[in-house]
């Protein structure tokens, strides 16, 4: 079973101290780069002068980790598309790949927040979620033929490149019909300058929908999950087994492809866990179900109760991993044995919680959780 880091770093009221915010981040990659530990992604939001998300910059986050580290793998958990222009999107891409030698996990996501997509790209505007997608999806194609040809165009029905019309001529840059047409002198394709260093980039995309779960299996991007129950999760990961199986064309295992996101605190006790970390959990979730409401943390037929707060007792037993190493160990062998989950992301930056007992936790269950689960020098699972 693979670990990660889902490094979504938040602080109420840490705009005036951010240069703290990445030493300490520095520290915790680090950390995990010299204890075994597969991946470290950090999140993109914009604008967020209230702390619950403080990295508008995966890619310019990797970097400054990569040039730290030598074997962790550094993905974007994610970048949203909808904001970049593609080709500038492929280039950072491709920099921190090389930059990197190899260690980049791409990670997609289509935009959540209005006041981002206003600010950033009118047409990413949740709310016209057809015209979202559509961006998207487009974004995406550029992107695949950006990575995977010497020279590429592309004619969408937003994005042109290159423009029609484009002349070209310069002694160091003799013509050829690789990249233009002949006889009117002009360009007809494009290079990404750098490639990136992989032959062939991991692609990830934040889903949660039904329809973007099917559309991201049927086209070999794997799924990253958060915050629903297991019993909700079996559904979605048969959906995306089965939409990939018959992408495919052979049977996919369920859980393969697949990574889960999950709250993690492990402490001496149970009580210590709750008494450390229960409010700073819940403000990532009193920020986000504000938009999504709890219906995502349901089991299959159950409704949200009228008048449910949203608490440490609602939470705790439907998809935290808050306590003592034993417990925390007994919920992950339950997503193995439910879910046949692969690739574990640990969400341990809550919104509040002090950097010492952040790194605290970390340590428990690198040392105490983590052996369960990942082979020893016998090769015993």
């Amino acid at each position: 079973m693979k670990f990660g880091i889902f490094a979504n770093l938040a602080g109420q009221g840490r705009h005036d101290e951010y240069y703290k915010v990445l030493d300490e981040a520095r520290e915790q990659a680090v950390y995990c780069d010299e204890n075994g530990y597969d991946s470290i992604w950090y999140t993109e939001h914009h604008f967020g002068h209230e702390g619950n998300e403080l990295i508008s910059n995966p890619i310019l986050m990797g970097a400054d980790i990569a040039a730290r580290t030598k074997n962790i793998r550094i993905g974007q958990a994610a970048n949203v598309a909808t904001f970049w222009h593609p080709l500038r999107l492929a280039e950072d891409i491709a920099m921190l790949d090389q930059l990197s030698k190899g260690r980049v996990e791409v990670g997609l996501a289509r935009g959540l927040y209005g006041r981002e997509a206003a600010n950033l790209n009118t047409l990413a505007d949740p709310a016209n979620q057809e015209q979202n997608r559509a961006l998207f999806e487009e974004t995406l194609e550029v992107l695949k033929k950006a990575w995977s040809n010497r020279f590429f165009s592309h004619q969408g029905d937003i994005y042109q490149f290159p423009p029609k019309g484009l002349k070209w001529s310069h002694p160091m840059s003799p013509a050829t019909s690789e990249f233009m047409d002949m006889e009117q002198g002009e360009i007809n394709k494009i290079s990404l300058m750098p490639r990136p260093y992989q032959d062939s980039l991991p692609l990830w995309q934040v889903i949660d929908s039904p329809r973007s779960i099917e559309l991201a299996a049927e086209n070999d991007i794997k799924g990253m999950f958060w915050m629903p129950t297991v019993k909700e999760l079996k559904g979605r990961f048969e959906l995306y087994r089965e939409r990939a199986s018959k992408a495919k064309g052979y049977e996919v295992p369920l859980g393969h492809g697949i990574a889960l996101v999950r709250d993690v605190y492990v402490a001496e006790t149970m009580e210590q866990a709750r008494q450390d970390a229960a409010e700073a959990v819940l403000n990532n979730y009193r920020w986000i179900c504000h938009w999504r409401g709890l219906g995502n943390l349901m089991d299959p037929g159950e409704t949200v109760k009228e008048g449910q707060e949203l608490n440490y007792e609602f939470l705790h037993p439907r998809n935290l991993l808050f306590g003592t190493p034993d417990y925390v160990a007994g919920k992950i062998q339950e997503l193995k044995a439910e879910l046949n989950l692969e690739t574990l992301l640990l969400w341990v930056n809550h919104n509040g919680l002090p950097h010492d007992k952040m790194m605290k936790s970390l340590r428990l269950f690198t040392e105490e959780v983590m052996p369960r689960f990942t082979e020893t020098k016998l090769g015993v699972m």
